[in-house]
């Protein structure tokens, strides 16, 4: 049964990759300067991250993962693969496309400094938000870009507590004060016999599989090249919420572990975020991230970036022991190292001794 589940996967990616197609470019003459929003891109966009097929970012736009999660929600519930501006979705009743937020005083408590250089954060007891700009983005899964532009002329770095802001109005918002410290996250057994995890790493995708039926997409950041994220059949060994980070530069450069590494501690712009899903490869797993606006748009260590907002909501959908499956190019080897002789230099101080020429052989010192 598990051989007809990745032949279905397998036929399923590579269908997939073959309906992606761009934005017409009689459309694109249509589409206003970025960053102000196409309502009926944010609609869609809404409709999607509420059934959990993550577009990545909510912000109005076309592009790659927008479509990419409307064609995976339609081959899932039966539907003919479309382009965006041409799926027959009826979303005209969903909701509201936008609601407002009052800043609260806890909100302060995660907003804060944030130094840049690890050996800096390891000094800290929490990582924060840097802005409570940075805190509204990842709360109502956005861009920084779009809550700017729906709140002109509000000066957002100024905001204060009491200020109300127009948001995306999404409908389960990241609700960073509700995630404590949980180190293991106990497995859910029922779950571990009848769902799996499939990642395609080519096409930046993790999709969650009950049986043949996908039930859940998001947007990843895998590794590529030296540091590509390993395929193969692999499984969880364990899931912590907002776990600390062993920053190593050998481990995350090389897989080599060395002496020279910093602990940082928890926090939403921790580099693993807010949860860590480990797997049975030492030093791989899925991971939130303190960059949830590069999700798709960048390269890991080897490991596998979402979005803060999207890797909690998943968590409650898996379990330890469950099936993951990586479909991708394997790590490319590192160039040999040659070794050359290395001369010494002669130093500055000292004056070589000059050497007798055959013809002043016969001459007294």
């Amino acid at each position: 049964m598990k051989c007809c589940f990745v032949i279905l996967l397998l036929v399923f990616s590579a269908h997939a990759r073959s309906q992606v197609t761009e934005v017409s470019s009689s459309t694109l003459q249509t589409i206003p300067k970025a960053p102000e929003p196409i309502e009926s891109v944010l609609r869609l966009q809404l409709f999607l991250d509420a059934a959990l097929f993550s577009p990545g970012k909510v912000d109005g736009r076309p592009g790659e993962f927008t479509t990419k999660a409307l064609q995976r929600y339609q081959t899932a519930h039966g539907l003919p693969l479309t382009e965006v501006e041409n799926h027959a979705l009826d979303l005209s009743n969903f909701r509201e496309l936008y609601t407002q937020y009052t800043i609260q005083e806890q909100d302060w408590k995660h907003v804060g400094e944030l130094p840049s250089r690890p050996s800096l954060q390891s000094k800290k007891k929490y990582l924060p938000y840097d802005s409570v700009l940075e805190f509204l983005t990842e709360r109502f899964h956005t861009s920084p870009e779009l809550i700017s532009w729906i709140n002109q002329p509000l000066d957002m770095v100024s905001l204060k507590t009491g200020d109300t802001v127009k948001v995306p109005n999404v409908t389960e918002p990241f609700l960073i004060e509700l995630l404590e410290a949980i180190p293991s996250i106990p497995e859910v057994p029922e779950l571990v016999s009848k769902r799996f995890i499939h990642i395609n790493t080519q096409e930046k995708l993790l999709g969650l599989h009950e049986g043949e039926k996908l039930v859940a997409s998001l947007p990843i950041t895998p590794g590529s090249g030296h540091l590509a994220t390993p395929p193969g059949r692999w499984k969880i060994v364990g899931i912590t919420q907002m776990p600390t980070f062993r920053w190593d530069e050998g481990v995350l450069n090389y897989g080599v572990r060395t002496h020279h590494a910093y602990h940082l501690p928890m926090g939403p712009n921790n580099p693993v975020g807010v949860m860590w899903i480990g797997l049975n490869k030492p030093g791989i797993g899925i991971h939130g991230t303190a960059h949830g606006q590069t999700i798709g748009r960048s390269s890991s260590h080897g490991c596998m970036r979402t979005a803060n907002w999207d890797v909690v909501r998943l968590q409650k959908l898996i379990s330890k022991n469950m099936s993951v499956v990586i479909e991708g190019p394997a790590p490319t080897p590192r160039p040999a190292r040659i070794k050359t002789e290395v001369r010494r230099a002669v130093p500055k101080t000292e004056v070589p001794e000059p050497t007798k020429k055959w013809f002043q052989f016969w001459k007294k010192p």
